[in-house]
């Protein structure tokens, strides 16, 4: 009998260090979810996970891809799948960008130095946000793939100017202009918690701590986390200081006589980041951009605003073959980034897929999440009947 048991069976001892642990137990981005949700305090993981007001289009962004369904053709003869791409003049292994997401280092120490790494490894362009937590150069220093800088049009015009040849210097290629942003969207789950950037200590935050060991000591050991890109331009007064002078520098007048004055400033390509409509996808060409994001920022915004999948195809069908039509929102699959391009996404863009890898896991667990990415994108593809990114048209999706 044992003899027969051990022909069968292989005694596997758990790994013994924990991070190994958490990451022998995700097998897709919604464990890493699960995982840093226990894992970071709930202030941290809400700030990260939540919508705007009653997180509708949060929501609706992933059940869209949810409800989608694919329509696998069969014998086709695809030997191998190529999932390759050329994105803005740079070669991809699969057609994704790494979306940028202010303040990350609250996930993890790392911040956006470990998604940078782990960006490159893949081969994978990474877009730094002007409210990143490690600086223009900072991350410039530690990646090996492409590197988009997003950018605001603040009311300092000087500061963005500076920011911007900043970004030039250290070798960014493209630029990225969020234009949805004007005014700030309401975020109830950080109201009930009384969550602010930066954290404020108070009864509440320390018990949050005490639950959360683990995130606790990595927090207390690294330096005060503050807006990296930012540091002289509020003078004195630390990182609330420069809370409130990023508050203050949101411009309600911006118009696209402001993507006019960018191309004064930068010589590389410049995508819009925020576009939610046909006629603004439409102005987005004539103004001359290379590129378009649909995106309604992670549904933390305008609550209904327009899902992103269910508007793809229109504004594909719309402005032809010419822009880089990027999709943002409620990527949580490879099979998601399929869907995207076969209705007419030349990417799409994640951000809080890798972030969840990031709590969960440190700078691994985004190297897991994006190992998880490429490899649905090519089981999908061999199960589709696809060999190449050309091969994915609409007849292939049905949206229901």
């Amino acid at each position: 009998m044992l003899r027969a048991l051990r022909a069968v069976a292989k005694v596997e001892l758990p790994p013994l260090r924990a991070v190994d642990r958490r990451l022998a137990r995700a097998a897709n981005v919604h464990d890493f979810r699960r995982i840093a949700k226990r894992r970071l305090p709930g202030g941290v993981f809400d700030y990260i996970d939540g919508g705007a007001e009653d997180e509708l289009t949060l929501r609706a962004s992933t059940e869209a891809y949810r409800r989608t369904e694919f329509r696998p053709r069969v014998l086709r003869g695809v030997a191998t799948g190529d999932a390759s791409t050329t994105l803005l003049g740079a070669r991809l292994p699969l057609p994704l960008v790494l979306a940028p997401t202010g303040f990350t280092r609250i996930a993890h120490p790392a911040g956006e130095l470990a998604v940078a790494r782990a960006a490159g490894r893949a081969g994978l362009p990474y877009a730094l946000s002007t409210l990143s937590t490690r600086s223009i150069e900072e991350v410039a220093a530690v990646a090996t793939g492409p590197l988009w800088f997003q950018v605001y049009v603040w009311r300092d015009r000087d500061l963005v100017r500076s920011m911007i040849e900043r970004a030039a210097a250290a070798g960014y290629a493209v630029l990225c202009l969020t234009v949805d942003s004007v005014v700030l969207g309401r975020r109830e789950r950080d109201v009930r918690r009384g969550f602010t950037l930066p954290p404020r200590i108070g009864p509440g935050t320390l018990i949050d701590g005490i639950l959360h060991p683990g995130w606790t000591w990595e927090f207390v050991r690294a330096e005060p986390i503050e807006f990296a890109n930012l540091r002289a331009a509020a003078g004195e007064g630390g990182a609330i200081s420069l809370a409130q002078f990023v508050h203050d520098q949101y411009d309600t007048g911006l118009s696209w006589h402001d993507v006019e004055w960018l191309r004064s400033v930068w010589d590389g390509p410049i995508v819009i980041k925020g576009i939610q409509t046909v006629e603004d996808a439409k102005i987005a060409v004539a103004e001359g951009v290379e590129g378009i994001v649909l995106s309604n920022h992670g549904g933390r915004q305008l609550d209904t605003a327009p899902v992103t999948l269910e508007l793809l195809r229109q504004v594909r069908d719309t402005l032809g073959d010419g822009p880089v039509l990027i999709a943002d929102g409620g990527v949580r699959r490879g099979s998601d980034i399929v869907k995207a391009v076969a209705l007419g996404a030349d990417a799409a863009m994640a951000g809080r897929a890798y972030l969840y890898g990031l709590g969960a896991c440190g700078e691994r667990g985004v190297d897991r999440v994006l190992e998880l990415f490429a490899e649905d994108v090519a089981r999908t593809m061999g199960l589709l009947g696809c060999a190449t990114l050309a091969d994915l048209t609409p007849d292939l999706v049905r949206v229901v």
